[in-house]
Parts: C-alpha cells; sequence; structure tokens
C-alpha cells in the first residue's frame, strides 16, 4: 500500500496517509476539521530489491564473484599478433 501526501489548505497542516491504492482521497482534515483537504505530489520511495538473482549487479557471494572472474578470464582471446607488410615497388 502506497503513502500519500496532503495538505489542508484552511490551516496549512501537511501530512501522510497510508492507504491502499482503491481508496479515494480524503477531504477532512484531522488538524483543524475543515474540508480543504487535498492530495500532493510527493516524492515517493524508491523500490528495494532484496535477495539474490535479481540483476548481475545485486549483492553476490564472494564465491559467485571468483567463479565468474575466473570463467571471463579463461574465455579471453589470446592476444592477436600484428604483422606489418612491406610493400615493394617494381623497377622495369
Amino acid at each position: 500500500m502506497p503513502t500519500y501526501d496532503y495538505r489542508c489548505n484552511a490551516c496549512d497542516h501537511a501530512f501522510e496517509l497510508y492507504q491502499h491504492i482503491t481508496e479515494n482521497p480524503i477531504k477532512k482534515c484531522p488538524a483543524c476539521g475543515k474540508l480543504k483537504v487535498e492530495r500532493i505530489i510527493g516524492a515517493g520511495s524508491a523500490v528495494i530489491f532484496k535477495g539474490s538473482g535479481f540483476y548481475q549487479t545485486d549483492y553476490r557471494s564472494e564465491e559467485y564473484k571468483s567463479k565468474a572472474k575466473k570463467e571471463t578470464e579463461s574465455a579471453k582471446p589470446e592476444k592477436l599478433e600484428t604483422k606489418t607488410q612491406v610493400k615493394t615497388t617494381e623497377k622495369k
């Protein structure tokens, strides 16, 4: 359930309310009792994924990191040697 930010236009009381997403916004201010409350756009909160296997950048065990490092090192192609070609000109 999300947390919504509200502000009363009568007394400027600002507060947060934990509501179901399907609930209607409240109208009555808990501080002054007037029907002048409006829902305001809040900053929201970040999503935090906990556990393993969501993304490659997730927290991984040291064992997993060492195996992955060995695997990438063994898969690297050998360094290719570069050859320079000499162009010869023939005289007739």
